[in-house]
Parts: C-alpha cells; sequence; structure tokens
C-alpha cells in the first residue's frame, strides 16, 4: 500500500517538473519571439526612414555625399547639388549628359508654354496692338500707348490735342527737353526709356553720337527689366550683322527670350529659323502659339501646316479659336479710325 503511494507522489513530483520545465522553455521561446519581433520593427523602422529621407531627396553632394545646408544646386539642371566647385567639377563628367538632357527640357517647357498676357494700353486698357506702328510711347511719361488713344488725344478741337493723351504733359519741347525726360526715366529704372536711348544711340538721334555698342548695352539693360522688344531687336542685330559681327545662334538666343516674353515677332522669326533647319515640329509649335496671339503671318503658316499634314484638326481649330479671341481683345473703334490714317496719322 505505502509502496503505491510512493510511486503516485513520485509520478507526480515527476509531472510537476515536466510541467515546470516546459513552462520555462515556453516562456525563454515566447522572449525569443518578442525579441525578434522588437528586432524586425526596428529594421523595419530603420528602413521606413531610410526610404523617407531617399523621397524627400535628403541634400547631399552628389560627388563626396556629404550633407548639409550650404549645397548649392545645379543651375542648369537643378537635379543634384554639390558642397563646392571642386565636386562640381570633378563629378562634371558623369554628370554632362544626364545635366544636357533636363536643361534643354527645362529650356523647352519655359519656350512652349503660353506666353503671358500683353501689356495693356494705360488709357483704354486694351492688350496693345502687335503692330509696332500702331503704338506710340512719348517722352514725358513712356507710357506706351495705342494708337487710338494717341488719335483721339490729337483729333480734339481744344488745344489738348497739343498735350500727351496719358500725363498731360505739353508734347512741342525740343530734342534737348526729350532726351533730358528720356535719361531722367532711364536712371529710375523704366525699360521702355532704356530702350528708347538704345535707338537713340543705334541711329545717331536726338544729338547724340552713333554708337552701336551703347545701343546694345542699353537694349541688353531694357531686356533684363522686362522689355521683350529690346531682345527682339538684339536678335535682328546679330542676325543682320549691324554693329555686331554676324552671330546666328546668338540671333535665335535672344530672339527665344523675347519669344518667351511673349514677343510674336521673334517667335515668328523661330518658326522660320526651325523651319529651315528641318525642325518642322518644332516649327508649327512657334506658329501656333504667335498665330494664337493674334499674329496673322503666323496663322498663314499654320493652315499650310494644316494642309501639308503637319498641324492635326484639333490643334488647327484651336489656333483659329485663339486667334480670334485675341484680335477681338484688341479691337476698337479709335484703333481702326487711327488705323485708317495710317501709320502716325
Amino acid at each position: 500500500m505505502f509502496e503505491y503511494l510512493a510511486d503516485i507522489i513520485t509520478n507526480l513530483f515527476v509531472v510537476a517538473a515536466a510541467v515546470a520545465a516546459i513552462t520555462i522553455i515556453n516562456n525563454r521561446n515566447q522572449q525569443r519571439e518578442t525579441v525578434n519581433t522588437q528586432r524586425k520593427m526596428l529594421k523595419s523602422d530603420d528602413e521606413h526612414a531610410n526610404a523617407q529621407m531617399r523621397t524627400a531627396g535628403t541634400p547631399e553632394c552628389a560627388e563626396c555625399g556629404k550633407g548639409g545646408d550650404g549645397l548649392k544646386a545645379c543651375t542648369a539642371c537643378n537635379l543634384v547639388k554639390y558642397c563646392n566647385r571642386n565636386c562640381q567639377r570633378v563629378h562634371w563628367p558623369k554628370h554632362k549628359k544626364e545635366c544636357k538632357k533636363r536643361a534643354a527640357e527645362l529650356h523647352d517647357e519655359a519656350l512652349f508654354k503660353q506666353p503671358p498676357p500683353r501689356e495693356e494700353c494705360p488709357i483704354c486698357l486694351l492688350p496693345l496692338p502687335l503692330n509696332p506702328e500702331e503704338i506710340s510711347c512719348d517722352d514725358c511719361c513712356g507710357k506706351i500707348m495705342c494708337a487710338g488713344c494717341m488719335y483721339a488725344g490729337h483729333t480734339r478741337d481744344s488745344d489738348d490735342r497739343f498735350l500727351c493723351p496719358f500725363c498731360r504733359t505739353p508734347q512741342l519741347v525740343s530734342f534737348e527737353k526729350a532726351l533730358e525726360m528720356t535719361k531722367k526715366r532711364a536712371e529710375a529704372g523704366a525699360a521702355v526709356s532704356f530702350h528708347q536711348l538704345g535707338h537713340y544711340y543705334h541711329d545717331g538721334e536726338m544729338g547724340l553720337q552713333q554708337d552701336y555698342d551703347k545701343a546694345m548695352e542699353l537694349w541688353l539693360r531694357a531686356g533684363e527689366l522686362g522689355h521683350t522688344l529690346s531682345y527682339d531687336t538684339i536678335g535682328d542685330a546679330y542676325y543682320n550683322g549691324e554693329g555686331v559681327e554676324r552671330d546666328e545662334k546668338k540671333a535665335k538666343y535672344y530672339w527665344e527670350l523675347a519669344a518667351i516674353g511673349g514677343g510674336v515677332h521673334a517667335r515668328q522669326k523661330l518658326g522660320i529659323v526651325e523651319w529651315h533647319a528641318g525642325n518642322a515640329c518644332r516649327s508649327m509649335k512657334h506658329y501656333m502659339i504667335a498665330a494664337g496671339a493674334g499674329f496673322e503671318p503666323s496663322l498663314q503658316k499654320v493652315r499650310e501646316g494644316y494642309l501639308n499634314g503637319r498641324v492635326t484638326k484639333h490643334d488647327f481649330e484651336k489656333t483659329l479659336r485663339d486667334q480670334k479671341e485675341a484680335k477681338e481683345a484688341m479691337k476698337s473703334d479709335q484703333r481702326d479710325a487711327a488705323a485708317a490714317l495710317g501709320p502716325w496719322f
């Protein structure tokens, strides 16, 4: 009897020991699993952080890999950054192809996007005409006005017809006084005044000695201040070799600057240049943008492109609509009356 009880007790101890051992093993396994899970979570967090850093484009030098706030982007493509000029120079052979490709893409994006709205006449508030003979700029205030408003002011019966239609300054002044007013406005940063002075030096007018270099300097300054016609004029000078050595590449460069600023005459010239270079697609893009702004000669080129299958029906119809809207926006009875009298009435 006692031996039977002793066996039972012994077995109970064995079972208890086994359960305890199993519990310990399970706890250890659970601990290992917890540690592994934590490690995986930490690794995942690290990978996520690294991915975020890559996505956010954490600044680092493309050559040496150093980071910091002092990095400067490549001004041509804006794709990579460098900590100094030496790193940029060393990295250039590897970056050259990518840089030029992206720079060309950025240039075309700027060149072929819709140009800014045309400047308005300060009196009638209508977009200024495209024809240079239908606008005027007086020496007194330097405001560019349409021929319609000039016509309305000069056809009055009173003595007001001798006043500037905008600032009411007497217009019958000497060349010396007119030149003085133009120079004064240029000193104040008026782009159109720089452009006017450029023409005075180019043509040797207003008592000034002819100076092509001075004219180019003044036109360049006017262009930098936003007077796109000055860039167009510089392009013409380089193309014709007038006052400078003839350079078709420079002519195209300045015509492109003028076109980006909304110059339709420059864009028409670019269309011709691209056509002769065998770039029919680029040529038609220039013509469509200029025609859409209301420029009739470009519309004729677009029409020819449509008939030859180089312009789609959709693009042709859109160009026609845009051109009609642009011409209607520039139209007025006063402008029609001035045009009937011819340039400068």
